[in-house]
Formats: C-alpha cells, structure tokens, sequence
C-alpha cells in the first residue's frame, strides 16, 4: 500500500521538489498551494513518469476559511508524511510592513503549521508511524533588518520541531526542522524582492532545491533534528555566535540596516 505525503507550498521551489523525489520513492501526493495552474502542471509532470495518486487541494493558508477547510480535509485521512513548506517573504523594514501582511506571514508560517500538524498526529499516533518536517530556515538563527517577522516565525518553527519531536519519539514519528540557507527558487522572484540582486550573495553559499531537499530526506534516517543543508551554511551559523565572530556579523547587519533606511522611504504603515 502507498504512502501518502501532504505538502503545502507546494506549486514550486522546495515544495514542488520535494513532490518529485518522493513520487520517486512511491508516495502518492497531495499537493497543496494557491496556484491550481502549477500543480497541475507539476502533476502532469510528475505522472509521465511516476504510478502514484496525486491530489491537488487548492488552497491560500493565509485565509481563515482555507486552512480551516484544508485542516478538516486532512483530519480524514492517514498522512504519512506532512511537510510545512507554505511561506513568503517581505523585504521591508518592519515599520514600513502592513499590518495584514504581517498578519499573513504568521497565519502562513505559524498558524498553517501548528493546525495541519495538529490534525494529522492522532492517526500518526494511532498507527505508531509517521513524518512531518518543517521547513524553516538559517534566518531563524541570524535575525537582522527587513522584516523582523519573517526570522522570528523561523525561529518558532525551530523551537516547534525541536519539543515535538521530544514528545512524539517515542511513538516512533520523526519531526525535523529543516533550515535551509539561500536557494534557488522563486522565493526571490516576487514583487518584495524587485531590487535583490542574487550576485551579491557569494556563489558557493547558494544551493538547488535539489540539493535541499535531498539533504533533507536523507536526514531523516538519523536523529537529527535540527537540519540545515550545506557546509557552508553549518559554518556560518556556527560563527554568527562565536564571541570572536559575532561583532562582525553585527557590524555587517548595522550596515544592511542602513541599507534599508534608504532604500525603503516609504511612511510607516498602520
């Protein structure tokens, strides 16, 4: 019998990947994002080459009616695997941030995950079985400007995996934190994102959602919990809190910082 696997964010990036190696691996999917067109091309893609079962659920978690209609639907079935990708960015100062988006980043990044996890466990429970990772991200270790929101809920999603995974161990479901650091993806592509220039960033600390995700499944053969793909990632968030090191990533945040005051000239929101 196949196993079936719930992702969210699941139209591109990390999620679409993810859809693509565990079609591989046999899982039949449930795809869930806002954009019926790319799942369904993503399905068809999937299918020219993969016997698996693909659900496509359409869904925005940032609204209330959605998620609870998704949160309904889920507690139904038997997941084997729930992966919290759903997210966004926003590239402001937090001043400068409406307040309904920031209200959609919690909803998505937090609200989202804590509410699917909650409906799928007790059948994980039940069965003595299961999976669930979430995607957060090496932000949640080195919050700075733009959007103070955004490393916070990461951060959150850290702590989350880390105490679930303690609590449910024992029935043998495996929680991972998943932390990637800069990947290529359309996380950067979007209208918050016009001035970002990926070439500023150096090439060896970017990586595929292959490569990611990959990693990621790999890691969940071993105990770890907290899982951050790429040596140079692991070193960086090493350094970011070693006492010789730090005050040069804080004087590199000042500067970014100051980067965000010009750049981002618009009145505060309310």
């Amino acid at each position: 019998m196949s196993k079936l696997v719930l992702i969210t964010g699941a139209s591109s990036g990390l999620g679409a990947e993810f859809a693509r190696q565990l079609a591989r691996d046999g899982y039949d999917l449930i795809l869930v994002a806002r954009r019926r067109e790319k799942m369904e091309t993503l399905a068809r893609e999937i299918r020219d080459t993969n016997e698996v079962q693909i659900t496509i659920l359409p869904a925005d978690l940032s609204q209330l009616e959605d998620l609870a209609r998704l949160e309904t639907e889920v507690s139904k079935m038997n997941v084997d695997m729930l992966i919290n990708n759903a997210g966004f960015g926003l590239n402001h100062e937090f001043r400068n941030i409406p307040t309904n988006r920031l209200i959609d980043m919690l909803r998505v990044h937090l609200e989202a995950t804590v509410r699917l996890t909650k409906a799928v466990l007790p059948n994980m429970l039940d069965r003595r079985q299961g999976t669930i990772i979430n995607v957060a991200s090496t932000a949640a270790f080195a919050p700075g400007p733009g959007s103070a929101i955004y490393p916070a809920s990461k951060a959150f999603l850290v702590s989350f995996s880390q105490s679930l995974a303690r609590e449910v161990g024992n029935y043998s479901i495996r929680v991972q934190g998943l932390c990637p650091g800069f990947t290529y993806t359309e996380f950067h592509d979007t209208n918050e994102y016009e001035n970002f220039d990926r070439s500023v960033v150096p090439g060896f600390l970017w990586m595929t959602a292959e490569e990611v995700v990959s990693f990621s499944l790999r890691s969940l053969s071993g105990r770890r919990i907290i899982v951050i793909p790429g040596f140079w990632n692991r070193v960086g968030i090493s350094l970011i809190n070693f006492p010789l090191t730090k005050p040069l990533f804080w004087k590199i945040y000042r500067d970014r910082r100051k980067k965000f005051r010009d750049d981002d000239q618009e009145k505060p929101s309310r």
